[in-house]
């Protein structure tokens, strides 16, 4: 009797992901004075202090904030500073408090899983197989009684969690938490006492301003003209530090904006609203001035249009990306190409090479000249606990390692801005799929084919709408076109589909040859053909040369 087979879950359909809604640019305040220094230091600290006691109060206040508490904390914070540096505190505060819930809610959710895992496992009986949608039993007693210890664990985790939800209770570390433990581990974060305090008040100081349209420049808090003058709104504690008019206090630094300089003086010309953040790097010892708005979300083109130049796959590894160009009708086109990073080392190292390999992955994208890029829609949000993956620790950290947050963000933003748009597909089987049916056909002698190549493969073919199997229908019983054309294959209409195929001229040793035998091959005298009309009206007077 032949075997069940396995139920295939539904396929979500492919979708243009939404363009960038912000912009951020940085630039380096350089020749401060140290006064200046001075002034950014105190103001800092004491913004800081005054974001960390509001913030305390938020948390403490839970599911009963309102408008009303609202309103009092920011009438206690303008006080002590301004009425506009206790908006930018409370709107912080806000931010913060609402992403600690959604964090609280995804740890919720990933408790759930795991003990539903451990307790599907605890019932099975000792030694089963499992399957490869379900785990089976664990191996041994000893197995199963540290489990039976660990789904206590977390369910006691999971009600501790589900009450401090249900009460509104968050968790928030200002500064970091990753930050705070280290302050117990020195000898291993390599950093002295010194260094570890610096850091840490300069993590917790608040030196951010919201802008305001209608606002000369945008900004009223935290200035900048023009030509790169950057003045601040000092706090009611410290006016008499100023060095201007009106509190404000003039930094002799000057910033110019490399990057979107142009569309940043547009706006602030315009004196539309601009916000402001003054950051202090400890390691490098320098200041920066990041300057951000908000734009309309970049209006996505129709997936037709998207799939018209056909579309480059991209299979997202660990350590690299795989693409392969396919064209409109689903065939690859060309040869693999892989695009590596190195995601060890410290985040800033991790991020930059993200950015590298998107920067290479979007220019081959343009030189190929299609209009989209299609990626999987990865989401490992449940698939990184060990209870459904047991002692496979080297594939937990494999899909751990994969960069699905900043990669989405990354990508989306950057192929924004060189016009290219990004087509989402549901990650399903493509790997499986993709090796089953395209890894062996597009093997080269000189070229070998991984699985990552044909799961590229299977993610464009997708993101066309094609199904990911090379043919769906199988073939004719006869030649003759009375039956139509084969399906997932060029339409009749399609001009160049009955022509003979251009050689591939990236491969130097036989261009030329190849080259060559096309131009000649209708010339049947080169290949001394006996039905060569010129031949027989030369008659005798062919030679050995002819």
């Amino acid at each position: 009797m032949s075997e069940q087979k396995k139920k295939l879950r539904a396929i979500d359909p492919p979708f243009v992901a939404l363009g960038p809604s912000g912009v951020a640019i940085r630039d380096r305040l350089k020749n401060l004075t140290p006064g200046d220094e001075k002034v950014l230091r105190a103001v800092g600290r004491h913004l800081g202090s005054l974001a960390s006691r509001d913030l305390k109060q938020r948390c403490a206040d839970g599911l009963e904030h309102s408008t009303d508490t609202w309103a009092a904390r920011k009438r206690d914070l303008t006080k002590q500073s301004s009425s506009r540096w206790a908006g930018s505190i409370t709107k912080a505060t806000h931010d913060q408090w609402a992403l600690a819930r959604r964090c609280q809610f995804a740890h919720i959710q990933g408790l759930e899983a795991g003990a539903r895992t451990l307790m599907h496992r605890l019932s099975l009986p000792i030694g089963d197989k499992g399957s490869k949608r379900a785990p089976g039993g664990y191996r041994s007693e000893h197995e199963w009684f540290h489990k039976s210890r660990r789904l206590a664990t977390l369910t006691d985790r999971l009600e501790r969690e589900r009450a401090d939800q249900k009460a509104g209770v968050v968790h928030v570390v200002r500064g970091g938490k990753r930050l705070l433990n280290k302050r117990h581990n020195l000898e291993k974060a390599q950093l002295t006492e010194q260094e570890w305090r610096e850091r840490w008040e300069a993590e917790r100081w608040f030196f951010a301003a919201d802008g305001e349209s209608g606002k000369r420049y945008g900004n009223e808090t935290i200035r900048v003209t023009p030509d790169g003058e950057v003045s601040i709104k000092l706090p009611a504690p410290y006016a008499h530090l100023a060095n201007t008019t009106h509190g404000r206090y003039v930094l002799t630094a000057r910033v110019a904006f490399a990057h979107r300089g142009e569309e940043w003086a547009d706006r602030i010309n315009a004196n539309r609203a601009m916000a402001y953040r003054i950051h202090y790097d400890v390691q490098r010892g320098r200041w920066y001035l990041t300057a951000s708005w908000q734009r309309p979300v970049v209006t996505t083109i129709l997936l037709e249009t998207a799939r018209a130049n056909g579309m480059i796959g991209v299979d997202t590894n660990a350590d690299h990306f795989a693409a392969y160009r396919l064209d409109r009708h689903g065939n690859p086109t060309g040869d693999p190409h892989r695009f590596s990073y190195d995601l060890s080392g410290t985040a800033t190292h991790r991020d930059a090479q993200i950015r590298h390999a998107i920067t290479r992955l979007l220019h081959w994208a343009k030189r190929a000249g299609v209009a989209a890029i299609g990626i999987e829609d990865l989401d490992f949000t449940t698939e990184k606990t060990r209870e459904k993956h047991g002692r496979n620790k080297r594939f937990r950290h494999l899909i751990s390692g994969i960069p699905t947050g900043n990669l989405k963000a990354r990508l989306v933003s950057m192929a924004a801005e060189m016009d290219l748009s990004i087509v989402a597909v549901d990650p399903a089987y493509t790997s499986q799929w993709g090796a089953q049916h395209w890894q062996k056909p597009i093997a080269a002698p000189r070229r070998t084919t991984t699985r990552h190549d044909a799961a590229s493969i299977a993610i464009g073919r997708r993101a066309l709408g094609h199904p990911i199997r090379r043919r769906t229908a199988p073939p004719h019983d006869g030649q003759s076109d009375r039956r139509g054309h084969r399906t997932v294959q060029a339409d009749i209409g399609d001009r160049g589909r009955e022509e003979t195929r251009r050689p591939v001229t990236d491969r130097a040793h036989d261009a030329r040859a190849r080259t060559e035998e096309s131009r000649n091959a209708g010339d049947q005298c080169i290949h001394n053909r006996s039905g060569c009309a010129q031949c027989r009206d030369m008659g005798p007077r062919l030679t050995s040369d002819h």
